[in-house]
């Protein structure tokens, strides 16, 4: 991947150009191919990006573990992917995966399973599409 040398060659150029932030990410939707649902948000580092173009398989950098970690390799739920993108800037990544399982750490199938409600007291959370399809105790025993 090259250094982007101007807005130009970034936005309407065929180059790759990731602009990575301040600690060396770019974040990455994640959708399902068939249905378009929004699975998860999370980020790559350019290791992750080329883990991910060269083997058709979702790789992430976890902020919080501080490690590259490829989707599924513990929970077993994977990811392939059909298609990636990028956005104008390329500071942002769109990847399409055939999703195996849950996306979701919680056991669920998104990440999304929550939505936001405005009420008198505030905004709150509401569950939807809240079921899970593994436990996450079991699967990620510390």
């Amino acid at each position: 991947m090259s250094i982007p040398s101007d807005s130009s060659d970034t936005e309407e150029g065929l180059g790759l150009q990731p602009k990575f932030d301040a600690a060396g990410l770019v974040t990455c939707v994640a959708t399902d191919a068939n249905t378009g649902e929004v699975l998860m948000v999370a980020h790559m580092n350019d290791e992750a990006l080329r883990k991910t173009i060269a083997s058709g398989e979702a790789w992430y950098f976890s902020r919080s573990r501080n490690a590259l970690w490829r989707k599924g390799e513990t929970s077993g739920h994977t990811q392939r992917v059909v298609e990636m993108r990028m956005d104008c800037d390329q500071d942002a990544v769109w990847i399409r995966v055939e999703q195996v399982g849950a996306a979701c750490h919680t056991g669920r199938r998104s990440c999304f399973y929550r939505k936001v409600t405005a009420g008198e007291g505030g905004a709150r959370l509401a569950f939807v599409d809240a079921e899970r399809l593994f436990d996450p105790n079991s699967v990620y025993r510390k």
